[in-house]
């Protein structure tokens, strides 16, 4: 399996279950881990970051793009970032099933990113089903917040601290708790 059929196969949100899936996988994630272990394990200029950040994605990021380290991910290859993002330190990307970043985002501290899952069903569990995570334009996650496989944020939207973001969120609306809920609808 190459990138551009792994890319169609998750896009379709098909699960992740075949020997030549896993095997993809384990070859991407060493590639992603010595490109993380660069990144996080001495000082870099931000246009250095950058050229690591291009590496692991594997396409040219945007010179506005800031990210202070440590960054890690075990995919890197299915993140989009927009012009301006802002990724603070000690977050975790887990990109397989997308993730798309729109232009003047903020992620606070210790961000996660999760867009694989697994089944309810024991004898299916080990199985992994992705879906993409899209955030629009200026919307800001708290620090310590989980957003879940298959959530949009729309855009202007803001994310509380220490929220778990498992269910849409719309555009201009404030959001926070356990699972996370609206408590703004209106930034106006």
């Amino acid at each position: 399996m190459e990138l551009k059929e792994f890319l169609e196969h998750t896009g379709a949100r098909r699960r992740l279950d075949t020997p030549e899936i896993y095997e993809f996988l384990n070859r991407m994630s060493d590639e992603a881990r010595r490109i993380t272990f660069e990144l996080n394990g001495s000082y870099h200029t931000m246009e250095e970051i950058r050229i690591l950040m291009a590496r692991l994605f594997g396409k040219e990021t945007d010179p506005s793009l800031r990210v202070f380290p440590p960054f890690y991910t075990d995919f890197g290859k299915n993140i989009s970032l927009g012009r301006n993002v802002f990724i603070n330190a000690c977050c975790h990307f887990q990109d397989q099933g997308g993730i798309a970043i729109g232009d003047d985002c903020l992620i606070g501290h210790n961000v996660v990113f999760a867009t694989l899952n697994h089944s309810l069903v024991p004898e299916e569990r080990a199985a992994m089903i992705p879906a993409p995570i899209v955030l629009g334009k200026r919307v800001w996650i708290g620090s310590n917040s989980t957003i879940l496989q298959g959530v949009t944020i729309g855009d202007n939207a803001v994310i509380g601290a220490g929220s778990v973001v498992t269910k849409d969120i719309p555009a201009g609306c404030i959001a926070a708790g356990v699972p996370a809920r609206i408590i703004r609808n209106s930034l106006d």
